[in-house]
């Protein structure tokens, strides 16, 4: 059976734009560098994120999640712990590749790039980083990766079919339906 998301209210922030999101390029775990924008946007993500409480920060382990949590940690004058299970998910051969309709059909569980991973094994993998991090003392900002939280929303009842943007934290809020608000 698949682990459920632990009810706990939390921020979410996909990492900064790299060079291969302004492309439109799959890039799973391939570790593409922040670009200029990537690094402005996480330093207006983190004053968006002052004064909202955090208590804590915990990253996906590839460099522009780490870069992306770092510089809001510096902020925020918080340290960053590392998950290594928020990763972003392996897309295999459709790395490097333009963004399709496979994409779709990834989500939907009918196809799975050659070397990558499914959606539910993703899933299956996430939901219980996303609730060994809620652990620590909230509430917890998740910096991570946009297929990845496909997955979260998933996990929430909600459509997996939305793309989140880089560097707008998003307020995740449990209920009978779970909420999320962005700080634009």
């Amino acid at each position: 059976m698949t682990e459920v998301l632990a009810h706990i209210p939390f921020w979410f922030l996909r990492h900064g734009e790299t060079d291969w999101n302004a492309q439109e390029l799959s890039q799973g775990r391939t570790d593409v560098p922040l670009n200029a924008n990537g690094r402005a946007q996480a330093v207006l993500s983190a004053a968006r994120l002052a004064g909202k409480g955090i208590a804590s920060i915990v990253a996906s382990p590839l460099g522009r999640a780490q870069e992306t949590a770092h510089i809001v940690g510096a902020a925020l004058g918080l340290d960053v712990f590392t998950e290594p299970d928020l990763q972003e998910t392996a897309f295999g051969e459709q790395e490097g590749q333009k963004m399709g309709p496979w994409y779709d059909d990834w989500v939907a569980g009918t196809y799975t790039p050659e070397g990558g991973e499914t959606f539910a094994g993703l899933r299956a993998r996430v939901v219980p980083a996303i609730n060994h991090a809620l652990m620590r003392p909230g509430p917890v900002l998740i910096v991570a990766h946009g297929g990845m939280f496909r997955a979260v929303r998933a996990a929430m009842g909600l459509s997996a079919l939305v793309r989140t943007e880089n560097g707008v934290p998003l307020w995740c809020e449990p209920g009978e339906v779970w909420s999320l608000s962005g700080l634009l």
